[in-house]
Formats: structure tokens, C-alpha cells, sequence
């Protein structure tokens, strides 16, 4: 096993966060992220956000699409395997979050 990359950064939120609740009632909430990049001829990367706890609650109740949050958490990779083998496997970059802060883009007019 790999050990894991830490990330902090800048990143929108694209969709309202989707809440889940297991069994054991712990509470879980994902949501896709946009990555800007500041680098010539790179595109924006869209990554998956996933907020446990509190954090979880946290997001659902004071973020909504659009927003704009700093992050700190750790990276992996999540894969898609189909079981027909008709369509390749898929992988996403996942980001486990630690903590999260409010950041206020206001703009001059």
C-alpha cells in the first residue's frame, strides 16, 4: 500500500453536496470540486470531495454550489471497476477532508 499524499488548496464547489448515512449513523458527504490551475495549457481539474462528522454537517448546512472553500486532506484514488469489462476502468482523484475554511471572494468594482 502506497502511503498517503497530503493536499491544501483553493477549490469551487460544483454541486450541492449529497449527504449519506450509514448504519451505524455516521454521517457522510461528497461532492465535486473544481481545482483551478495557474499553469499555461493546464485545465482545470474536477476532483471528488468527501467531508465525515461533522465536517459533513458543516457543509451541507453553510455551502452550496459555487462556493469557493480552503481545504486540507488526504489523497487517493478511487476506481471503477465494471464487472462486464466493456467500458475501461475509471479512476477519480478523491480527497478525504481534514478540515475546511470559508474564503470570501469579493470583487472591485
Amino acid at each position: 500500500m502506497q502511503s498517503p499524499s497530503y493536499f491544501s488548496g483553493i477549490v469551487k464547489i460544483l454541486e450541492n453536496p449529497r449527504q449519506k448515512i450509514f448504519k451505524n449513523k455516521i454521517i457522510t458527504t461528497q461532492c465535486r470540486a473544481l481545482i483551478p490551475q495557474s499553469r499555461k495549457n493546464k485545465s482545470p481539474k474536477v476532483i471528488l470531495l468527501s467531508f465525515w462528522g461533522t465536517l459533513a454537517r458543516d457543509i451541507i448546512n453553510y455551502y452550496q454550489m459555487d462556493d469557493y472553500i480552503l481545504i486540507e486532506g488526504y489523497v487517493s484514488i478511487k476506481t471503477n471497476k465494471r464487472k462486464d469489462f466493456r467500458i475501461s476502468n475509471s479512476k477519480k482523484i478523491l480527497i478525504t477532508i481534514l478540515k475546511f475554511y470559508p474564503i470570501s471572494l469579493k470583487i472591485k468594482e
